[in-house]
């Protein structure tokens, strides 16, 4: 006798980000501890989320971090990636790129709460966010794929190269070491370290600042994307498809 599939019901999914709304922050929390690496399943998730924080009006700030107090994310989930077929990783890693290339293309400003250690697909993701916040001695930071023969395949070469310079990012690469967050800061990598107790309550403070009343959001978001359009072209061109593009 022959059966017929149900689709599955929201029960039977499992919630692997969470989404949450506090004072115009949206609050997107990778939700697969300990260490939050990524499937196709999550960036699915991941994306929905970055796109409805886009669409709410009373969302200004988004705020990306990880379940738990270990890893922010340790990338892509390795298990994963053995058990599918070439065209499949290929797929994944496009719609992962898709997907942070949406973090970059919203107007809103995107800050990354480094709540642990952030390796590989991890940093990548951090990378694609505008401003990164990292606790006190919480982990290590860095893109270590090459010790798995691989290279960093979602934007990391890139990404990095912009923040540290090209013979800095090619050394980080190469060697595949980790390092403290504290190096990352004299790097450039993230911007600031924030004491461990407390920590999320005060980068969501920190997120606030660029909320109404205390900044005109959308000043804010258009700023991002001026130099989101304009970095990698000509000054007086960037200056002016930036500024358009911004709505200026």
């Amino acid at each position: 006798m022959a059966t017929t599939l149900q689709p599955a019901t929201e029960r039977e999914i499992k919630q692997l980000v969470n989404y949450r709304v506090d004072g115009g922050v949206a609050i997107i929390e990778m939700n697969d501890p300990p260490a939050n690496t990524y499937t196709y399943e999550m960036n699915r998730q991941l994306d929905e989320a970055i796109l409805k924080a886009r669409m709410e009006n009373d969302v200004y700030v988004l705020l990306l971090t990880g379940a738990g107090d270990k890893f922010f994310s340790a990338g892509a989930n390795i298990k994963m990636l053995a058990s599918v077929d070439p065209t499949f990783k290929y797929y994944f890693c496009l719609h992962a790129n898709e997907m942070l290339l949406r973090l970059e293309h919203t107007p809103k400003l995107v800050i990354a709460a480094l709540n642990g250690h952030t390796v590989g697909g991890g940093l990548e993701i951090a990378m694609a966010a505008d401003i990164r916040i990292a606790r006190k001695d919480a982990g290590k930071i860095g893109l270590p794929e090459v010790n798995l023969g691989v290279l960093p395949g979602t934007g990391g070469t890139q990404r990095l190269s912009r923040l540290v310079g090209k013979s800095k990012a090619i050394e980080l690469m190469v060697t595949g070491n980790t390092f403290s967050f504290e190096e990352a800061l004299e790097l450039g990598i993230i911007n600031d370290i924030y004491e461990r107790e407390g920590f999320m309550d005060n980068v969501v403070e920190y997120a606030r600042q660029f909320c109404p009343p205390n900044k005109a959001a959308k000043a804010v978001g258009r700023i991002k994307r001026a130099v989101q359009t304009g970095w990698e072209i000509p000054m007086e061109s960037g200056r002016v498809r930036g500024e358009a593009s911004s709505g200026v």
